[in-house]
């Protein structure tokens, strides 16, 4: 990683060209000036990987590796401009799915070896932060983020751009590994969370399910008793012969995550003294924590930021977008940058 002379990057319009291969989905785009969309393509395996109940690694990898290209083409077509007008070539070098993110990475580097421009490596997770800059031209930092994923939870502070604190975290599972967990439980296929939150509406919030570490002076979370106390549920009521409603256990499971979940938010942001909630990553689309959420921070008198459901999951502007932020600091990645399945948020 070297540092580039900022103050003549910010003299003129820069064109990055994003790609995003971290778990299972194909994605290009390219962002202008970190705020703009000129094009965003997404390859998704959804329908692939269903008949096995979740994302299977060595077939995302392999399907990355058919889809990379034309999805990098139809993006730069979509935009309207030639691989020699982009400024900069992006990525994701972490976390996810090492097989998954070297395709993506590679194919960043080989474009950026081949062309000569600068490459960026981002860290996946602070790009679902910056979808909310291509959504709200507005919204600068410092803030706090709500960040929900399938494999994080976690409550930041982002004092700038490329400065970004973690307070808060999951002990255990993500709250959206829970969602996919309890989804199998009540047989729901892949991806859970959607289909739980689909299903909650047809339910009731009757059941009383645990909320840890909700009256604890902290903003942690801990998933997993709620996960093994719906188990405990279903496995009860087959034992005594018992019916159950699938519809208010995914109900009431997710009336319990999405409490727990605006509860440690809230209290954050009156902590720390700001006056707004940015929610991110795939989980941010959840239905009941939006209108929740919204609810809660009208009674409070706070603002609310989330991006729109295409920019909520796994996307390449969302990573362009992080890209132009860390470029315009002055900073690139040389060919040696390695896919770190591990990486964790503000770690460079």
């Amino acid at each position: 990683m070297k540092s580039l002379n900022n103050d003549k990057i910010k003299e003129k319009d820069v064109i990055i060209l994003a790609i995003e291969s971290s778990c299972d989905e194909t994605a290009a785009a390219v962002i202008k000036n970190g705020r703009e969309i000129m094009s965003n393509i997404v390859s998704t395996q959804i329908e692939i990987h269903k008949k096995f109940g979740g994302v299977v690694p060595e077939v995302a990898s392999r399907n990355h590796v058919v889809d990379i290209n034309p999805v990098i083409e139809n993006a730069l077509l979509a935009a309207k401009i030639k691989l020699e007008d982009v400024d900069v070539i992006a990525a994701t070098y972490g976390p996810g799915l090492v097989g998954a993110l070297l395709v993506g990475l590679s194919t960043a580097k080989a474009l950026s070896y081949a062309t000569g421009k600068p490459f960026v490596g981002v860290n996946h997770i602070q790009g679902h932060i910056a979808a909310n800059y291509l959504a709200f031209p507005e919204l600068k930092p410092p803030f706090i983020s709500l960040i929900v994923s399938g494999g994080h939870t976690h409550i930041v502070e982002v004092k700038d751009y490329n400065e970004i604190e973690i307070i808060g975290k999951t002990r255990d599972d993500a709250a959206g590994e829970a969602y996919d967990k309890v989804a199998r439980a009540i047989g729901l296929g892949y991806p859970g969370g959607p289909l739980v939150d689909e299903l909650a509406k047809e339910g009731s919030p009757n059941i009383e399910f645990p909320k840890a570490m909700y009256k604890e002076d902290n903003y942690d979370f801990s998933f997993s008793g709620i996960k093994s106390s719906v188990l405990n549920y279903i496995n009860n009521k087959k034992m005594k012969g018992q019916t159950y409603s699938n519809a208010d256990i995914a109900a009431s499971f997710q009336h319990a995550v999405v409490d727990i979940l605006i509860h440690k938010t809230i209290k954050a942001v009156k902590d720390r003294g700001y006056d707004c909630v940015v929610l991110s990553g795939g989980v941010s689309a959840n239905s009941a924590l939006r209108k929740n959420m919204e609810k809660r921070c009208k009674e409070d008198k706070l603002d609310i930021y989330y991006p729109p459901l295409g920019l909520c999951t796994d996307n390449a502007a969302m990573i362009g977008s992080c890209a132009y932020y860390r470029y315009i600091d002055g900073y690139v990645d040389d060919m040696y940058l390695n896919a770190k399945p591990n990486l964790k948020i503000g770690e460079n």
